[in-house]
């Protein structure tokens, strides 16, 4: 399955600090001659690294294969950067986690490379498969191709069972490391269906908070069940993306469904010699007559993934047949700090699409991102995250840039809410750390004169 994975969290090639000097020696060496570096990358001539023009890779596949490492070391990432592209394959990196979930949810991978330690002191391979875990249980399908040292065979064991396709022990030879990544593509899994077209924008969903897993663990449960399932929660919360999840988890994944707007008229036609899977939007909206006259249309073969703010206004005839189950997106105030990471994802995504530099939050401008009440949700952060990027100078969004909307409402709770108040003095104040207390600065970066914040820092005791 040409799909990419979301949560890839380590870096797979991650070397011991010989095989990093290795490197680092050889890639010095690369730079100063073609002829070095060919002669580096593998102990077989430059040739045996390079398929003919036409030829099929060892997956099986004609062309290059797109392949995700996830790595913090720089010189790790380069010379396997260079050693696939010289196998004629492209190489993406991801410095961590967080990046590895943002990439693999914008784009389709035939294969991760996964190191198994990240943090600094960690050698017993816990990070890699949490984060192999993880994958496996997003996409059943994904090649997943683990590194470990060669003191690491328990590790490299415990990441086949979890799931991953195949291992390579450290220090690595590229002929060889190209060779089992195009292997381990190429064995493909008969149990897991496949998205028919590779051009399809993945079904993952982004975010690590507890509402955003336990969404997952429904998705996972409820997706290769066959049952009608209908989608709720707020409009531009995810819904959409949440279904084609769902979707993306049955043994129907092969073939893309079928969308039909239900306030479309002319869309129902489509209905007729309808199979597999069907995305029915707002059936809600439907009167008692008109959703009688969908359950009659609907051909008892297709399976119903229904989207809706509510499930309250459909018949019980038309739950039993679309809404057996329901899945509640939660909104993105109940997600805590999946709104950060979101924001992060969508400044990577908006750089690369529009050709600005590398895109960076303040920390007061994630501070507001977090506080904020974003309308239209997701949609809405995607859309200020956007124009943000556009708008910015160097790639440093600030606060300002970011037009912080409406903030949320005080409220009261048992706990205690946080509301206006508590998000005006909680962005003032990152605003003032990330500036080091200069007043006329952090003003600057909030678009406030220095009266007008010195008024605010006076009010919240700052």
């Amino acid at each position: 399955m040409r799909t990419p994975v979301l949560g890839a969290a380590g870096g797979m090639f991650a070397c011991t600090s010989r095989s990093v000097i290795m490197q680092t020696v050889w890639l010095q060496k690369v730079r100063r001659t073609k002829n070095v570096m060919a002669q580096q990358l593998s102990d077989e001539p430059p040739q045996a690294l390079r398929p003919a023009v036409d030829t099929l890779s060892g997956s099986g596949r004609s062309g290059r294969l797109s392949i995700l490492l996830v790595d913090d070391n720089p010189a790790v990432a380069e010379a396997m950067e260079i050693a696939f592209r010289m196998a004629g394959h492209r190489l993406d990196t991801a410095a961590g986690p967080e990046a590895a979930y943002s990439r693999l949810v914008a784009a389709r991978y035939d294969a991760v490379l996964l190191d198994m330690n990240f943090a600094a002191g960690r050698s017993d391979g816990g990070e890699g498969l949490a984060c192999l875990e993880r994958i496996a249980a997003d996409d059943p399908a994904a090649c997943v191709v683990v590194i470990t040292a060669h003191s690491g065979i328990r590790i490299a064991v415990a990441a086949m069972q979890a799931g991953a396709r195949d291992f390579v022990m450290k220090p690595w030879r590229n002929a060889e490391l190209v060779a089992k990544v195009e292997a381990a593509v190429g064995r493909a899994r008969p149990t897991v269906a496949v998205p028919a077209a590779a051009s399809q924008e993945p079904a993952r969903l982004l975010g690590e908070s507890a509402a955003m897993q336990r969404l997952r663990e429904l998705v996972r449960r409820f997706g290769p069940t066959g049952a009608g399932v209908i989608v709720t929660g707020p409009a531009g919360s995810g819904r959409t993306l949440t279904a084609l999840a769902l979707h993306a988890h049955s043994a129907g994944a092969a073939t893309p469904p079928l969308r039909i707007d239900l306030r479309d008229e002319a869309a129902w036609d489509r209905l007729d010699g309808a199979a597999g899977t069907v995305l029915l939007r707002h059936p809600d909206q439907l009167d008692a007559v008109a959703q009688a006259r969908l359950l009659e249309r609907l051909p008892l073969a297709v399976r119903c993934i229904a989207i809706a703010d509510s499930v309250a206004p459909l018949t019980p005839a038309l739950q039993r047949r679309v809404a057996t189950v329901e899945v509640a997106v939660p909104p993105l105030a109940a997600r805590g700090e999946d709104a950060v990471l979101l924001a992060r994802h969508f400044a990577r995504v908006a750089a690369q699409r529009f050709a600005r530099p590398g895109a960076r939050l303040t920390e007061a401008a994630e501070t507001a991102v977090q506080a904020g009440a974003w309308p239209d949700q997701v949609r809405g952060l995607a859309l200020a995250i956007e124009r943000a990027v556009l708008l910015t100078e160097g790639g440093t969004i600030t606060a300002a840039a970011l037009a912080p909307p409406v903030p949320a409402p005080v409220t009261e709770t048992p706990s205690g809410g946080f509301g206006l108040i508590d998000a005006e003095r909680a962005v003032i104040a990152a605003a003032l750390r990330e500036h080091r207390h200069n007043v006329t600065h952090a003003a600057a970066a909030l678009g406030l004169s220095r009266g007008a914040l010195y008024r605010r820092m006076t009010r919240h005791g700052l």
